[in-house]
């Protein structure tokens, strides 16, 4: 009786967890709704701009990211499935890989803006697209481009940030509660993952395609 009793205000708390971080999630979307809106809105009116802007994005810093940001969702995954069979030291190197993996795309992100912003693709009064009938709609492509990254780049810092304190937590505290953070922690991790995957093909490759 007593273990069944510690069971379900465990269980309890573990569904309340996942519910928080679900809502949680659901409302992160409203930020990143109207950036996508605006990027269909943009894509169906300026089409031919549109398209010119994305073939000037970086494909191959764009693609190398997806893989980073890929692999570090798999090394989230491996992490829990390490701390939920008590392999506590492998599941801190997997995180260890995770916060350098996430490191890395920023790296990465960052030489992309240095690099847009020689060409003069960063909007406002300098910026020009070269082979683009209509500098505006080609702006304002950039403009969401911007946004959206930086808001996407927000995001994978507080991810990392997550990992970080789930990995010392490990350390401190291992058992059921350290799980459990880790697996609220991956949800989240894996939402700028997926929020990333939607990004890629718009901003990327949707303007090459055609």
């Amino acid at each position: 009786m007593n273990a069944q009793a510690a069971e379900r205000p465990e269980a309890y708390v573990d569904a309340r967890a996942r519910l928080g971080m679900w809502v949680f999630l659901g409302s992160e979307i409203m930020f990143f709704g109207p950036v996508f809106f605006a990027y269909l809105y943009g894509r169906y009116t300026w089409s031919q701009a549109f398209a010119t802007a994305s073939r000037s994005t970086s494909l191959l810093c764009g693609t190398v990211n997806t893989a980073v940001l890929l692999t570090s969702s798999l090394g989230v995954a491996i992490a829990l499935l390490l701390a939920e069979r008590g392999a506590r030291e492998q599941a801190r190197r997997a995180l260890n890989a995770v916060v350098l993996l996430g490191l890395a795309f920023l790296l990465i992100k960052g030489y992309e803006y240095r690099q847009d912003w020689h060409e003069h693709l960063v909007p406002g009064p300098s910026f020009h697209l070269e082979g683009a009938a209509n500098q505006a709609a080609a702006q304002l492509f950039y403009f969401v481009y911007f946004f959206s990254t930086l808001l996407h780049a927000l995001h994978l810092i507080i991810g990392i940030g997550l990992v970080l304190y789930c990995r010392s937590y490990l350390q401190r505290e291992p058992g059921h509660k350290a799980v459990r953070r880790l697996e609220i922690t991956g949800l989240y991790w894996h939402f700028v993952d997926i929020i990333w995957i939607f990004l890629y093909p718009a901003l990327y490759l949707a303007g090459r395609a055609s």
